[in-house]
Parts: structure tokens; C-alpha cells; sequence
């Protein structure tokens, strides 16, 4: 052939046959997120068993091509701050995909925000729970708006006038986003600032200043450092009330419209949107108050009390979060591998992979049930059962440092079951990579939900007996639990010294909690998922990498349970 000259290739030639596909799995659509025995079992067992086909429907949802791809757009369209409108007035707006607006809807419209404060049927926070579980898997920025609406109310109580005009429509289901006077619309988001740059958790450091006008109301002045959902249209805010008809002052906590009653704006500027190593689909924002109006929410100087209530709540949706992230991740792999052939067979079947998605899947389920578990306890203890309330108090705060702890290294290996495919972002898995770290840092990092942990041992012993009686349900069931239980007990006696403590607290918190599962799983799970959570997290005889699970545990059977029975 002579230099220079091409050969001339026909189009039928020109399609490579490299290019054609094999040996990829399909789309993994048209699922359903409810289409899980651990769930289902957990409403029926606690009073929640006739919120079944709501939660179903909603899962159908979830799973569904149409919602897949909101999810998929609002990640990928993030929110733009405007601060400015053409001519240079000051607007201060996050603009939103309409992705963004039609997940919004669906959730506020199925009552996953504070619907459950506006029922009396025994279980609402349960059912709520679980719908949280099954929505957050298609998508999770928005559930931080979500959440902090669902947890403003218990907190907005404190200052009963201001529920009353509120909190209906904070629970109503419709979504009615735009820069209107609150009390005019026919729906309320709600979002939360609290942090500080200097402090940070350590909100007693905040200096933000709150000045009475004379009609009730203040003027607050002072920056927020990390403010999530600022689209919101109202916010608790915390700040240093100045000494006002007698009251001492101090830090209190504020409702602060984002638009005044007489339709004018707030004085809060929007200095910038974060960029988050999380999901992109939210936003969150540092903020600037200048004489920005609000109302106090409790007693001048109990703003840290108060705001606790709203803390619980959320913190409740961080352990559900980090559930729903597993179970999302595990239902990709076991999909992938499902349908991904290696060295002869599928890789499903190879024994090494299946003792890694067995481990994936046990996890998955411990953090299920113990996460509903929380919403049993929240319904109960709203219902007067004292026990429930002391219960909920110690293991809440033991549950959110370890499963959202776990949350990340589940993220990790359930992406590295799907190779390189689960490494770019087409196939979610960094998306569920990224949003892991930020239900461990919500509302108290590791160390704070620790040394909660350890407040909640030296203040409220009855947390303590609370939690015994619960795991003694499954006393005599399983040697290596009742053993774990006898090492915890010793373990405790060891929190005299303040210092000593301390050290401890993260042990604690992790014994306190896997030993909490464990008790679930062995009263209330398969025998094999039971069998294999006690020898690989109560035994001490294994690893702790995930794939480490012992030689003898069933992993057919816990497979099998974990496998939803819908999905393609």
C-alpha cells in the first residue's frame, strides 16, 4: 500500500465488534426499596404493620425509572446561589432543578416531614420512619430538609403560641416552595442554624447577638458557618439573647421567617453556598444576619435545651439515613454481581465474593432493625412509656456514633464489589460513597455522640437499666451474646475516672450498640443472619474487614433473605 493511502472501509466493517456489550448487568430499575423482610417484619412487629401499603407504595416509587432519574438529575444540576437580581437589589435565592422540586414534593407529600406530629394512631413515627428508610435510597440531599422539618416541631413546642400557628403547616403535605410569608402558604419547610466558625458543636462558643425591639421580637446580628436547606422558610436559630424584662439572657434559641409577615425579606445574606464533599443536590450555605428579625422558642438562656429536642429527632433520621445508604449499596452489588460472569461462574456464586455481600448484608439488616427499632421507642415514649423514653435516650445516642460510623466502610466495600464500574459516578455508588461521611458528622461527630453517650450513663442511670432489660429479652438465646452482654457490664464498671472514660467512650458506644443488634437480630431475624452477626461481631473469633464471616455461617440463606424478590 502506498505511503499516505487508506484502505477504504465499508460501514458495516467499521462497527468493531469490540464495541459490542457483554457481560455488563442491566439497569437495575423498576425495584421496589420496600421489598425487604427486615422492614416489613419490624412495622408489623411495633405497631406499624397499617402504614404496610403506604410503604410499600412508596418503595415501588423509589425504584422506579422515573424517580431514579429525578435522583439522578438533582445530583447533577446542584443548586445556584443568586445574590443579586439584574438591577443590584440584594434577593438572596438558591435556584433548584425541577428534579430537586418533584423529589421535594414526594416526600413532603407521603408525610415523611412532620406529618407524623399532626397524628394520634399509635406507630405514626414508626411508619414515618420507614418511609424515610425507602425514599432516602433514591436520593439523600433532600432528606436534609426533610428531616430538620420533621424535627423543628418537638422543639418549636416550647413556645406554644408559636406552634400553634405553625406546626400545621409544617405537618401539612403540601410542598409550596417560594419566597412568600410564611403564615400565607399552604405548606412549611423548616431548616436549622446553629454553628459557628469558632465553635462549631460547641454552641455555648457562639457569638451571634439577639436584641430585644420591645414587641417581643429581636434583632440578630452575627454569622452562621454551615447552614443546610437555606431555602427554607423558617429556621431555629440559635444566638446570645441580651437580658430582656427581667430574664437573664443568654443563649436562646429563635424562629426567623426567611420572609417577613408584611412580605419583605429578611435581613439574612446568603455570603456563599458550601462545596460539600457530600451529595450536590442540597444546599447549604454560610450566612449573615443583620438585624435579621425572629421570635424566641423556649426560656431565654435554655437554648441549648431546646434545641436538644430538634437534635433527637434528626439524629434519628442520621441512623435511618446510614441504614437506607447500606441497604442502597448492598442492593447494587448483589445486583451486579448477579449478573457479572469471572473465571467461569457467576460472580455472585464465587465464595469469597458471597462472604463479603453476606457480611454487607448483615450489617445492612443490624442497622435496620435497630434504626426502627428508635422509631418504636420515639412512638411509645410520646405515648408516656417511661422506659422507652430512658431507652431511646442511651441507645440513640450509641446508635448514631456506630452506624453511621459503619455507614462509610459499608459504602466502600459494597463500591468495590462492582470493580471499576462502581467507581464513576454513572453508577451511584460515589454518590452513596460521598453522602456516608456526612450522617457521621450530622449533628455531632464521633466524639460528641460519644461523650453523649457517656452524659447520658452518669446523668440518667435509667437509660442504663432501660437498656439492659431490653437486651435481656434475648438472654439464653445466643452463649457469645450473653457473654458480650457480661463483658459490656464489666467494661462499665471501668467509666469511674472521668479520664479513663473518656478513652473509653468510643469502645463503649460500639459494645453499647453492638450488643443492642445483636439482641435484635437473634429475637427477631433468621437464624443465620442472627448466627452470623453473634460470631462475627459478639464472638471476637474473626476478622473485621467485611468478607471475614466464619466458615460455618450460612451464607445461602442469609443471601437469600437480603436478595429482593422484585428486582430484575
Amino acid at each position: 500500500m502506498p505511503f499516505g493511502s487508506c484502505p477504504i472501509v465499508s460501514p458495516e466493517v467499521a462497527v468493531s465488534a469490540t464495541h459490542d456489550v457483554f457481560n455488563q448487568a442491566p439497569p437495575l430499575t423498576g425495584f421496589s426499596t420496600a421489598d425487604e423482610p427486615a422492614l416489613l417484619e419490624a412495622l408489623r412487629r411495633d405497631g406499624g404493620g397499617w402504614g404496610e401499603a403506604e410503604v410499600r407504595e412508596l418503595g415501588a416509587r423509589a425504584g422506579s425509572e422515573e424517580v431514579q432519574e429525578w435522583a439522578r438529575t438533582a445530583e447533577a444540576s446542584p443548586p445556584v446561589l443568586r445574590t443579586h437580581d439584574r438591577y443590584g437589589h440584594r434577593i438572596d435565592e438558591v435556584e433548584f432543578h425541577p428534579a430537586w422540586h418533584r423529589l421535594m414534593a414526594a416526600a413532603v407529600g407521603s408525610g415523611q416531614h412532620a406529618a407524623p406530629w399532626a397524628e394520634a394512631r399509635p406507630g405514626a413515627h414508626l411508619v414515618r420512619a420507614a418511609k424515610f428508610y425507602v425514599w432516602a435510597q433514591a436520593e439523600a440531599g433532600h432528606g436534609c430538609p426533610v428531616s430538620m422539618t420533621y424535627a423543628a416541631v418537638p422543639a418549636l413546642r416550647a413556645q406554644p403560641e408559636l406552634a400553634a400557628v405553625y406546626e400545621p403547616l409544617l405537618a401539612s403535605r403540601t410542598y409550596d416552595f417560594g419566597l412568600r410569608p410564611p403564615l400565607g402558604k399552604r405548606g412549611l419547610i423548616a431548616g436549622m442554624s446553629m454553628t459557628e466558625k469558632q465553635g462549631g458543636s460547641d454552641v455555648r462558643a457562639n457569638t451571634t447577638r439577639a436584641v430585644p425591639t420591645g414587641d417581643g421580637s429581636y434583632a440578630i446580628t452575627g454569622h452562621k458557618w454551615f447552614t443546610s436547606a437555606p431555602m427554607s422558610d423558617v429556621f431555629l436559630v440559635l444566638a446570645q439573647a441580651e437580658p430582656s424584662k427581667g430574664d437573664q439572657g443568654g443563649l436562646t434559641c429563635f424562629l426567623m421567617p426567611r420572609v417577613l409577615p408584611d412580605g419583605t425579606r429578611n435581613a439574612m445574606r446568603l455570603q456563599r453556598l458550601k462545596d460539600k464533599l457530600g451529595n450536590r443536590s442540597n444546599a447549604s450555605a454560610e450566612i449573615e444576619y443583620e438585624q435579621a428579625l425572629a421570635w424566641p422558642v423556649g426560656e431565654p438562656g435554655r437554648g441549648v435545651r431546646t434545641i436538644v429536642e430538634m437534635v433527637n429527632m434528626t439524629r434519628l433520621d442520621c441512623v435511618t439515613g446510614s441504614a437506607a445508604g447500606m441497604r442502597a449499596g448492598l442492593r447494587q452489588a448483589l445486583h451486579h454481581t448477579a449478573h457479572r460472569r469471572v473465571f467461569g461462574a457467576e460472580l455472585i456464586d464465587q465464595p469469597l465474593m458471597r462472604n463479603v455481600l453476606a457480611d454487607l448484608a448483615v450489617e445492612s439488616e443490624a442497622a435496620t432493625a435497630l434504626a426502627l427499632r428508635l422509631a418504636a421507642a420515639l412512638d411509645r415514649s410520646l405515648a408516656g412509656d417511661e422506659r422507652e423514653a430512658a431507652l431511646r435516650r442511651l441507645a440513640l445516642a450509641a446508635g448514631k456514633y456506630w452506624v453511621c460510623k459503619r455507614g462509610s466502610a459499608h459504602a466502600a466495600e459494597a463500591l468495590e464489589c462492582l470493580g471499576g464500574n462502581g467507581y464513576v459516578e454513572e453508577s451511584g455508588m460515589p454518590r452513596l460513597y460521598r453522602e456516608a461521611p456526612l450522617l457521621s458528622i450530622w449533628e455531632g461527630s464521633g466524639n460528641v455522640a460519644t461523650l453523649d453517650v457517656l452524659r447520658a450513663l452518669t446523668r440518667e442511670p435509667a437509660s442504663l437499666d432501660a437498656y439492659f432489660a431490653e437486651v435481656a429479652l434475648a438472654a439464653g438465646a445466643d452463649a457469645r451474646l450473653d457473654a458480650a452482654i457480661a463483658r459490656l457490664r464489666a467494661l462499665l464498671g471501668e467509666l469511674s475516672d472521668p479520664h479513663r472514660a473518656q478513652l473509653l467512650a468510643r469502645r463503649v458506644a460500639e459494645q453499647l450498640t453492638l450488643v443492642l443488634q445483636g439482641s435484635l437480630l437473634v429475637r427477631h431475624s433468621a437464624p443465620a443472619v442472627a448466627d452470623a452477626f453473634c460470631a462475627s461481631r459478639l464472638g471476637g473469633e474473626w476478622g473485621n474487614a467485611f468478607g471475614t464471616l466464619p466458615a460455618g455461617a450460612d451464607l445461602g440463606h442469609i443471601l437469600d433473605r437480603a436478595r429482593p424478590k422484585d428486582t430484575p
